[in-house]
C-alpha cells in the first residue's frame, strides 16, 4: 500500500511539471514579440519574420500591392519605404504652397449676381434675395440699379434712394420682364436705358418724381407711373402710337392737363384721374372721320378727380362701350 501511495504521488508530479512547461511555451507563442526589440521577431503563419528575413517576405519596392489607394495618391515607383515617405512629403510640401493665406480666398469664384459689386461694397445676393430668375432689392437703400445677371426676368427694387436710371444698367438683359421700382425717388431715365429691353412687358414705376416719361421699347404691355409729377409737356405726341401690345395705361396722381394722344387699338384701361385736364380734343378716343365702335376694348377710362366737365364732349366717346368715369355736370 506504501508502495502504490509512492508511486500514485510520484505521478502527479511528473503531470504538474508538463503542465507548467506546456503553458510557458504556448505563452511564448502568443506572445508575437520579443522582450527587448518589439520588431525583432513577428509570426507569419508557420513562417517566423525576422530583420534577417525581411526582404524575402515583403518587398518595399512593390508598396502598391500593400494597399491601393485608387486616384486619391499617384502611383510611386520607389526604391523603399523611405523613397516613398519623402515622395509625399514633398507632394504635401507643394500643395501647401499653392494655398492662399488668406482663408477667404480659398473660396471658388462665382459667377453671375454673386461677382457684381454694388455702391455698398458687398455682391448684390447678400443684400438682395436671388431666387431664379427674380432679384428682391426691396427696402435696402439702394442708390442705383445693382448689377444684374443675365438671366434675370424679374427685377423688384421697390422702396430705395434710386434717384436716376442710366443708359447701361439694364445693358445686356434680354430676358427682362418686368421692372418694378415703385416707391424710389427716380426723377430721370435714359431714352436708351429701356429701349434694347425686347421682352419688357410691365415697367411699374408709382410713387417716384418723373417729370417726363423715356423712350419704350414696343413690347410694353403694362406701364404704370402713378403718383409722380409728369407734365403733359413731358409725353412726346407720338410716345405710344408704336406700344400695339400696351393694355394698361395707368397715369393718375400726375400734373397733366390733358389727355395723351395717339392711343394705341390695344389699350383696356386708361387711368387718369387726379390730373389737372381741363377740356379734350373730340378725336382723343374715336376717329372723327369713321364713326364706329372702334375702341371696344377700353372699356376701363377715368377721369374723376379732374376739373374737366365731360357732358361738354359727347362726341369723344362715340367709339368707346362705356362712358368715362368723372364728372357730368
Amino acid at each position: 500500500m506504501k508502495l502504490l501511495a509512492l508511486l500514485s504521488l510520484l505521478i502527479l508530479m511528473l503531470q504538474e511539471a508538463g503542465t507548467a512547461s506546456l503553458s510557458k511555451e504556448e505563452r511564448e507563442e502568443d506572445q508575437p514579440y520579443g522582450e527587448g526589440d518589439s520588431y525583432a521577431v513577428l509570426h507569419l503563419g508557420d513562417y517566423v519574420l525576422s530583420l534577417d528575413n525581411y526582404d524575402e517576405i515583403i518587398d518595399p519596392s512593390n508598396y502598391d500591392e500593400l494597399t491601393d489607394y485608387g486616384d486619391q495618391i499617384p502611383q510611386v515607383k520607389g526604391t523603399g519605404l523611405a523613397s516613398l515617405t519623402r515622395t509625399r512629403f514633398t507632394q504635401s510640401t507643394e500643395v501647401a504652397r499653392t494655398l492662399p493665406s488668406n482663408p477667404m480666398m480659398a473660396r471658388p469664384p462665382t459667377l453671375g449676381l454673386l461677382a457684381a459689386p454694388t455702391n455698398h461694397g458687398l455682391p448684390t445676393c447678400l443684400i438682395c434675395v436671388c431666387l431664379g430668375s427674380s432679384v428682391y432689392c426691396d427696402d435696402t437703400d439702394l442708390e442705383n440699379i445693382p448689377p444684374l445677371p443675365q438671366t434675370t426676368a424679374y427685377l423688384y427694387a421697390r422702396f430705395n434712394r434710386i434717384s436716376h436710371i442710366r443708359a447701361g444698367d439694364f445693358k445686356g438683359l434680354t430676358k427682362l420682364k418686368r421692372i418694378d421700382l415703385s416707391g424710389n425717388s427716380i426723377s430721370s431715365i435714359d431714352d436708351k436705358a429701356l429701349l434694347l429691353l425686347p421682352a419688357l412687358r410691365d415697367l411699374i414705376l408709382p410713387e417716384n418724381k418723373l417729370t417726363a416719361l423715356p423712350a419704350l421699347p414696343t413690347s410694353i404691355e403694362v406701364l404704370d407711373v402713378r403718383m409722380n409729377r409728369l407734365q403733359s409737356s413731358g409725353i412726346q405726341p407720338e410716345a405710344f402710337r408704336a406700344l400695339e401690345k400696351l393694355q394698361f395705361l395707368y397715369l393718375a396722381d400726375n400734373l397733366l392737363d390733358t389727355i395723351p394722344r395717339s392711343l394705341p387699338l390695344s389699350l383696356r384701361s386708361l387711368h387718369l384721374q387726379n390730373n389737372m385736364i381741363e377740356t379734350m380734343q373730340s378725336d382723343v378716343f374715336c376717329d372723327a372721320k369713321e364713326h364706329r365702335h372702334t375702341r371696344r376694348q377700353l372699356e376701363d377710362v377715368r377721369l374723376d378727380g379732374n376739373p374737366i366737365n365731360l357732358s361738354l364732349f359727347p362726341s369723344a366717346y362715340f367709339c368707346l362701350p362705356r362712358l368715362p368715369t368723372g364728372r357730368f355736370v
